[in-house]
C-alpha cells in the first residue's frame, strides 16, 4: 500500500509536465505514445534505434526500426552520424553490431557505378570528397567528416596505391590520433619499425612524437577513421613520401 502511495505521488507530480508518462502502466497504449504530439516521426524513428542499440538488442525489432527510419528520411550519412555519436556512449561492440545491420538496409549500388561506388557500398562511411591535404599523399585519398562534436571523427579514404607521406602528430600536451580501420586493407608503419597490416575492426594507436605513415594496400581500396585525440596547440608535421621501392614490396 505504501509503495503504491508513493507510485501515485510521483505521477501526480508529473502530471503537469509529462501526463502520457505519468501514466504509462495505466491506460496508455503503445500505440497513443508513437502517434503522440511532440516530436515528428522522424526523430521517432531516430530515438527508437538509438533505445534499441543502448540496449543491446540486434534482432527483428532494430532491423524493422532500421527500416522504418530509413523509409522516414533518415539519410545513409545521418544514420552513420547517428550510430557513430551513440556508440561513444554504449560503446564499440554494439555500435559494430547496429552498423552492419544498417550497412545492408542503406546499401543500395547504382546501375552505373564507378569503382568507387562500387568501394562505396561495401563499407558504411561516406567516402567524401577528394582530400584536401593531397599535397601530403601518393594518389588519390578521400576526406569525409564523420563527426566534428565532442571527439573530431574522419573517415580517410585511400584510392589503392594511395598512402601518406610519413609524418609525427605534434602537441604541447595530450593529442595523437587513433586510426580504426573500417574498409579494405592497407599498413600502418612507425620509424624503424616493421609495417602493420590493417583490415576492418584493426585499431592504432598513434601518440605524439612518432614519425609515421598509412595507407592503402597497393591492390587494395582501404578507409580508416581518423579519431584526434584532445590536446593543447595540435598539429602536424609533414615529411618525405614512403620509399617508392620499398612500398612496392608489400603484398
Amino acid at each position: 500500500m505504501k509503495e503504491k502511495i508513493v507510485q501515485t505521488a510521483g505521477r501526480d507530480q508529473l502530471n503537469s509536465f509529462a501526463p502520457m508518462f505519468a501514466h504509462l502502466n495505466d491506460d496508455v497504449l503503445f500505440g497513443e505514445v508513437w502517434n503522440s504530439d511532440g516530436i515528428d516521426v522522424k526523430t521517432r524513428c531516430i530515438v527508437t534505434v538509438v533505445s534499441l542499440m543502448a540496449s543491446g538488442i540486434t534482432d527483428s525489432a532494430l532491423i524493422y526500426h532500421l527500416k522504418n527510419a530509413k523509409a522516414r528520411g533518415v539519410t545513409k550519412e545521418e544514420i552513420a552520424a547517428i550510430i557513430t555519436h551513440a556508440t561513444m556512449y554504449v560503446g564499440w561492440p554494439k555500435g559494430w553490431a547496429v552498423f552492419n545491420l544498417a550497412k545492408e538496409i542503406w546499401n543500395e549500388e547504382a546501375p552505373e557505378a564507378t569503382e568507387k561506388d562500387r568501394y562505396q557500398n561495401t563499407i558504411f562511411f561516406p567516402v567524401g570528397e577528394e582530400n584536401p591535404y593531397g599535397e601530403y599523399f601518393v594518389g588519390q585519398s578521400y576526406l569525409a567528416p564523420v563527426s566534428q562534436e565532442q571527439v573530431p571523427v574522419f573517415n580517410v579514404t585511400f584510392e589503392p596505391g594511395c598512402r601518406n607521406n610519413w609524418h609525427i602528430h605534434t602537441a604541447k600536451s595530450g593529442g595523437g590520433q587513433m586510426l580504426i580501420c573500417v574498409g579494405g586493407r592497407g599498413y600502418y608503419q612507425e620509424w624503424g619499425k616493421d609495417p602493420v597490416e590493417m583490415t576492418p575492426g584493426t585499431v592504432v594507436n598513434i601518440p605524439t612524437g612518432v614519425k609515421h605513415w598509412h595507407g592503402a594496400a597497393p591492390d587494395s581500396w582501404f578507409s580508416h577513421l581518423a579519431v584526434e585525440v584532445a590536446g593543447e596547440e595540435t598539429g602536424a608535421q609533414w615529411l618525405e613520401a614512403v620509399d617508392e621501392s620499398f612500398y612496392n614490396t608489400l603484398k
